[in-house]
């Protein structure tokens, strides 16, 4: 099924004259139909303090491309739009960030324009590495390190323990620090990233730390706060930046602010909690171990999130000088029953960290719905677990694989090529353009099973997967280990070391393909910020195009072996493949593949 002769509109340069405008401003818009769509005419319909008004389209003819253009007034911080086509045969249909629509419909898939700041040309056009500390890499310094109390010391070599309820799930401690990240950066190098992201370093007792017992100071465990300074300075001295990770939602219930409130009713910290009369507290689903702290307490927002001397803003300072922050559970922050100061949150996480850096990002994890979140002058973008992971999962996944994501009943249906698009272009159109290409495309994480696992093992879907990572837009994030196809079919699993020992048996393909896509998408504008048309779509192939007045490229992505097909392009110089070799092109026929494979080709 070919698609590129539809209506289409996005936020890009091509179709947006000015993605950044300040209230205010106006801005152009285009929508772009083909010369043989039977259109008598385009309204641009936008709200104006939620009361709709229709603008007219000027029509022209570059090609067989018809543009129609309107002026958009930024009357409101965020500008809802869509168009009205109206066809010569009387019918009627919406373009809106869903795709085409012929029934009136609501307008949560309306296109948007914000006019707050973007997220920083950094965060948008680089390549995300998390590490997870205890796994990634021990230094010399590691071995002379006394294991707490709470900790069961593991080898090296050692399987990770992942069986819900067994108490050495998060007490196995292998003994990762932050000296052996910064020994490990031409790793990182190699693998194309030049963003770090850890997860916590503050102390906690578990192996994950998300359950802080202080904000005040980094783990002696992976080195203290001056191998957190040594990291972040080799980080700058790259030209890359780093990540800290924050749980803005609960501490843990050995924190010191937890502990005073918990022994004293009186405790100035009493009120950072949400404590009962009978001395319970509300927690994170369940676990008391993780007591949710009180936004709705101004004295909490302070010490946490608000002002240089907040825990946001304390980092982001130097010596540390930390770019950003990701914030855990950014989607429960804040919200408890009637109380949601959800976005008050958001907004004072990112004021602090624009007050003190030139161009901080603030990532939200958040893996359902972040549609709501991400308008505004919060969350530059999300963790897009819906609007990517789990198509490409749904896509991509093998019949025999045991992983459920995120504690599903059931697993990941897998289904084919139409429907994934539709998911895609739902989710775009529910996101926005902005926070679409802002957020992360994730395959997993440390709180999912490695997508190797999800694919049964097969390391060519694998590779599909990180070509569609890096192609589709929003910011590639790897999980350290994906690259060398590590598996693991939970959160916990997935939390293998790195085989540093074992590098001869490492999966060299799927790291230079990795290596690759990065390069390419550095050096291509359009996989950074260019449109995406919908080419060709199958039960086992999608295409897109990605466009911009810098070049434009095809994509061409298989689950399976497939036959030719033919697409009105001009297809040019083949940029990257996830497989040796390259399926034959001629003008705009795309070749048979036969097996799983992503190409990349530039397009005269």
């Amino acid at each position: 099924m070919t698609l590129l002769h539809e209506p289409h509109h996005d936020g890009s340069p091509r179709y947006v004259a000015d993605d950044s405008p300040r209230l205010g401003d106006t801005v152009t818009v285009r929508m772009r139909s083909h010369v043989g769509d039977a259109i008598d005419g385009v309204w641009l319909r936008t709200t104006y303090d939620a009361e709709p008004v229709f603008h007219a389209t000027t029509r022209t003819t570059d090609g067989d491309a018809v543009w129609w253009a309107a002026d958009l007034p930024v009357h409101n911080p965020v500008t809802h739009y869509r168009f009205l086509i109206g066809r010569t045969d009387g019918t009627q249909q919406w373009l809106t960030g869903a795709g085409l629509l012929d029934v009136d419909a609501p307008d949560a898939t309306d296109f948007k324009l914000t006019s707050y700041d973007p997220a920083p040309d950094w965060a948008r056009d680089g390549v995300v590495y998390q590490i997870f500390p205890d796994r990634f890499a021990r230094s010399a310094a590691a071995d002379a390190r006394t294991t707490p109390d709470w900790a069961v010391a593991a080898e090296w070599t050692d399987t990770v323990v992942f069986e819900p309820g067994d108490p050495h799930t998060p007490a196995q401690l292998f003994g990762g620090d932050l000296d052996g990240i910064t020994e490990h950066l031409d790793h990182v190098e190699r693998v194309g990233a030049d963003i770090v992201y850890t997860t916590p370093v503050f102390p906690g007792e578990s192996n994950h730390r998300y359950n802080a017992t202080t904000f005040d100071e980094v783990d002696p465990l992976l080195g203290g706060d001056a191998a957190y300074e040594r990291l972040s300075t080799a980080i700058h001295a790259r030209g890359w930046r780093i990540l800290g990770d924050l749980t803005t939602n609960h501490t843990g219930d050995t924190h010191e602010w937890f502990l005073t409130a918990r022994d004293d009713p009186q405790a100035p910290t009493r009120t950072y909690y949400y404590f009962d009369h009978d001395g319970s507290y509300a927690n994170w689903m369940g676990h008391d171990t993780l007591p949710k702290v009180n936004h709705g307490d101004p004295d909490l927002r302070a010490a946490m999130v608000e002002g240089a001397d907040s825990v946001v803003g304390r980092w982001l300072r130097p010596p540390y000088d930390v770019d950003g922050w990701r914030i855990d559970v950014a989607n429960m922050t804040g919200r408890l029953g009637a109380l949601d100061v959800a976005h008050e949150v958001a907004r004072s996480v990112r004021s602090t960290a624009a007050a003190l850096r030139e161009d901080p990002l603030v990532i939200g994890e958040h893996n359902h719905d972040a549609s709501g979140d991400v308008d505004g002058d919060g969350w530059h973008g999300t963790m897009n677990y819906s609007g990517f992971s789990w198509p490409v999962w749904s896509w991509l996944r093998s019949p025999d694989t045991t992983a459920r994501p995120f504690g599903r009943p059931l697993q990941v249906p897998r289904r084919p090529g139409p429907a994934v698009v539709r998911t895609f272009r739902a989710w775009q159109g529910a996101l926005g353009w902005q926070a679409t290409t802002t957020s992360w495309n994730i395959l997993g994480s440390h709180d999912s099973a490695r997508i190797r696992t999800m694919v049964g093992g097969d390391p060519s879907l694998h590779r599909v997967a990180a070509g569609l990572q890096f192609t589709m837009p929003g910011v590639p994030m790897l999980f350290a280990g994906d690259e060398l196809g590590l598996e693991g079919v939970t959160g916990e699993d997935s939390r293998r070391p790195m085989p540093w020992q074992g590098a001869d048996d490492w999966d060299t393909a799927t790291l230079d393909t990795y290596s690759e896509l990065a390069r390419v998408r550095r050096s291509r504008a359009t996989l950074r910020r260019g449109s995406q048309r919908w080419a060709y779509v199958d039960d086992d192939t999608i295409s897109f195009v990605r466009e911009h007045d810098d070049g434009s490229v095809l994509v061409v992505a298989r689950r399976a072996a497939g036959p030719s097909f033919e697409l009105p392009l001009t297809i040019g110089e083949h940029l990257v493949g996830t497989e040796p070799g390259a399926p034959a092109t001629d003008g705009g026929t795309v070749g048979a593949s036969d097996g799983p494979r992503l190409d990349v080709w530039s397009l005269d």
